[in-house]
């Protein structure tokens, strides 16, 4: 009993330095930039706001929905791994890897091309469009008959499909020139994000992981094999349909949003299952909030050179892991 309080309070403490570090990570990134604010400017802005003062006109309209965006892109994009990787059990897996990320590209080059200002939703419905014709072709080639998702086919075909449908978004973008205006998505940066994206975007992505919540029981059997799910009553078939389909939603929002960026969905879940064990009733949650924390100051980095990409400044950090999980063999979790 004592042991089993003792792991309460650790993991209790685990989440609370979680939230402290995503809250500090955000509030410092309202802070720096361009532009010296300091923190009382930051709360007056937000309490008082002077539309007349420019220093709350670049809290309020820029840095404040930049950085609730990268918190959604952050939560989107690691519980999207973590689903994804539960139902495949392949700890290779994730939204970018597995063709959904280069799918919803292509679609958002298709829908540009045909009518450049397109309202953000459509953009989200393509994008989650572009994400199911990704994923689908990936788990049509990567699954085996005998063996289901084995690792490695499953990564082999993500990068196969995902190089052709990148080739066929950079030919729509070069036919009909849009370079320009897919230059922010190609380089995942949320600097252009705005409240009319958050308003849409930001009740679909807080549904989506409540719902991820919701079925964390189920993740769990599931991610100890499909033999032992089904032998305890479980309805695999279900629980992976809806897995797949809430997290080709997630990477579509985030594509939408940000652009491609690779390796949070990868990253992440195994973080979090490595403090707090494999109860994706605490996965889902902790994953969320690492997840955002790793956006928000990946765009920090990113804001502070320059606006450098932010899908590089987190592939910096996460090439190195995938090539570390690639040694090991990409063994299922």
């Amino acid at each position: 009993m004592r042991s089993k309080r003792l792991a309460l309070i650790h993991t209790f403490l685990k989440f609370t330095i979680a939230g402290l570090i995503m809250m500090a990570l955000f509030l410092l990134s309202v802070v720096l930039g361009s532009a010296n604010i300091n923190i009382p400017t930051i709360f007056q802005a937000i309490f008082d706001f002077d539309p007349l003062n420019i220093n709350h006109m670049i809290i309020v309209d820029i840095r404040i929905p930049r950085n609730i965006g990268a918190l959604l892109v952050g939560i989107a994009l690691a519980v999207s791994g973590a689903g994804i990787q539960s139902v495949t059990r392949n700890s290779l897996a994730d939204p970018s890897l597995i063709g959904l990320s280069s799918g919803a590209a292509l679609t958002l080059s298709l829908t540009y091309a045909l009518s450049p200002s397109v309202p953000f939703s459509i953009l989200i419905l393509t994008s989650f469009v572009g994400a199911i014709i990704g994923g689908t072709m990936v788990m049509m080639i990567g699954r085996s008959r005998r063996n289901g998702f084995n690792p490695i086919r499953l990564i082999l075909a993500g990068v196969a499909v995902s190089a052709l449908l990148s080739a066929i978004s950079q030919a729509v973008s070069l036919y009909f020139r849009l370079n320009q205006s897919l230059i922010f998505w190609s380089a995942g940066g949320v600097s252009g994000t705005t409240w009319e994206q958050l308003y849409i975007g930001m009740p679909v992505v807080i549904m989506a992981v409540i719902i991820f919540f919701l079925m964390s029981r189920q993740l769990t059997i599931l991610n100890l094999g499909e033999s032992v799910a089904q032998g305890l009553g479980q309805n695999v078939k279900f629980t992976r349909v809806a897995t797949i389909i809430l997290s080709m939603l997630l990477a579509g929002i985030s594509v939408a949003i940000v652009g491609q960026v690779a390796f949070v969905g990868l990253m992440i879940p195994h973080i979090a299952r490595f403090l707090v064990g494999t109860d994706y009733r605490r996965v889902i949650p902790l994953s969320a909030m690492l997840g955002a924390s790793l956006v928000v100051g990946a765009d920090t980095v990113a804001r502070l050179m320059g606006e450098a990409p932010v899908s590089a400044i987190i592939s910096f950090i996460g090439v190195p892991y995938f090539l570390y999980l690639i040694k090991k063999g990409g063994k299922p979790i």
